[in-house]
C-alpha cells in the first residue's frame, strides 16, 4: 500500500530533527519494531530491530556535533523515498575511526528509506561520502 510524499517527507524530517538533537529515543521511535537499518561500511554491519540500531546512534552522537542536514534532492516511490543531503556539523570523537579533534565536518549521506504502510521506516540504508570524511579528518 503507497503512502503519500508528505507523510514520506514528514517521517524522515521527524528523524533528521531527532538526530540534530542527539536524541536516541526519538530517532528510534521513527523507525518501526523490525526496522532493517543498515549505514554501508559501519562496523557492527546492518542489523534489524529498532533496539539493535540503538548502538550505532549512541556512537554517532558522540562522534559527530552540532550538526545540520541539507536535503539536495529526493526521489519518491510507492512506498520509498531516496534522499541525498549534505551532513554539516562538528566531529568531537571519533567519526568512522578518525580522530575528529572538533573539527569542523561537512560530507554528502544518500539515505534509501522504506516505509510501512502507517508512515514509519522499515529500511533504511545510508552510504556516506567517506572520501570527504578522510579528506578532512587525515590520519596523523
Amino acid at each position: 500500500m503507497a503512502i503519500s510524499r508528505e507523510q514520506m517527507d514528514r517521517a524522515i524530517d521527524e528523524h533528521f530533527a531527532y538526530e540534530a538533537k542527539d536524541d536516541v529515543e526519538g530517532v528510534l521511535r521513527t523507525l518501526s519494531a523490525e526496522a532493517r537499518h543498515d549505514i554501508v561500511g559501519w562496523p557492527g554491519g546492518p542489523t534489524r530491530g529498532r533496539e539493535n540500531a540503538r548502538s550505532f546512534y549512541q556512537a554517532m552522537f558522540a562522534d559527530l556535533a552540532d550538526g545540520k542536514v541539507v536535503c539536495t534532492e529526493r526521489l519518491y516511490g510507492e512506498d520509498f523515498l531516496v534522499d541525498e543531503s549534505v551532513w554539516k556539523g562538528n566531529a568531537p570523537g571519533r567519526p568512522f575511526g578518525l580522530e575528529g579533534k572538533g573539527r569542523p565536518l561537512e560530507f554528502r549521506l544518500l539515505h534509501v528509506l522504506q516505509f510501512t504502510p502507517d508512515g514509519q521506516i522499515g529500511r533504511e540504508s545510508v552510504w556516506v561520502d567517506l572520501a570527504a570524511i578522510i579528506r578532512q579528518l587525515p590520519p596523523a
